[in-house]
């Protein structure tokens, strides 16, 4: 096990070190929420994290999300799977990206940057063969996450945004507000934490989210000395994915 150290005096103030653990194995895209892990790898195989050590979940996909609303994920053909036991049960829709960090739903944008989410009923009682009724979001992205204050997004040109009035039912929310800032992905912890990665590989957090202000104040620079292409966050820990699919956590 390596450990690494970078300060952030962007942060926290100058002085203050994280403490940052490799960690082993190799994916693509991970989510974290509620202390379990999930992740897929370049071979669209899915993982799982227990006793520090990673299980296969078998099945084949290429984004999966973990959440209040339980496991899912989207194959490379966009279609729609839900973890049921041990299981993965097929739902009607189509979905490049997904999140299940909202309060039992879950949301995510198609390979056409439509935005959609299903409500909390239908999200629970969910299962093959069911007909789902996703409700369509106006706008564009291709990337949206929600938690405990609300949704955020970034559409194709890195724009950022976030939902207000987001709620279990309706999931649709009311408005949209453009945030300030460039992002290629953004992710938005079960606590209503929220860090992004540039198109540059630099990792960010939103400051000052507060339920009298659940979009925040500014972002901040998180200073490390390596680049970064995809990050998740849970109960004081982030975990990233590197350019070349390595995997660290990072204590905060």
């Amino acid at each position: 096990m390596q450990l690494s150290i970078f300060l952030l005096p962007f942060l926290l103030g100058c002085g203050y070190a994280l403490v940052c653990t490799d960690i082993s194995g190799y994916l693509r895209q991970i989510d974290v929420s509620n202390g379990q892990v999930v992740g897929v790898n370049t071979n669209e195989d899915i993982f799982t994290r227990y006793q520090q050590t990673w299980v296969n979940i078998p099945g084949k996909l290429t984004h999966v999300t973990v959440g209040p609303a339980g496991i899912w994920g989207v194959n490379k053909d966009h279609e729609i799977f839900k973890l049921v036991g041990s299981s993965w049960q097929k739902v009607n829709g189509l979905l490049k990206q997904i999140d299940a960090g909202g309060d039992q739903f879950i949301a995510g944008a198609n390979h056409y940057d439509d935005v959609f989410c299903l409500n909390k009923m239908q999200t629970i009682s969910a299962k093959e063969e069911q007909t789902l009724s996703f409700t369509n979001i106006p706008g564009k992205l291709k990337y949206y996450s929600c938690g405990l204050r609300g949704c955020w997004g970034v559409n194709s040109n890195d724009d950022i945004f976030f939902r207000y009035d987001v709620l279990p039912e309706p999931c649709i929310g009311s408005k949209w507000q453009h945030v300030p800032g460039k992002l290629k992905m953004i992710e938005v912890g079960t606590d209503g934490s929220v860090y992004g990665v540039n198109s540059e590989g630099r990792l960010y957090q939103r400051e000052g989210i507060a339920d009298c202000n659940p979009i925040g104040t500014s972002w901040n620079y998180i200073e490390n000395n390596f680049k970064i292409s995809h990050v998740s966050y849970d109960n004081h820990l982030l975990w990233l994915i590197l350019p070349d699919d390595s995997i660290k956590t990072c204590k905060v």
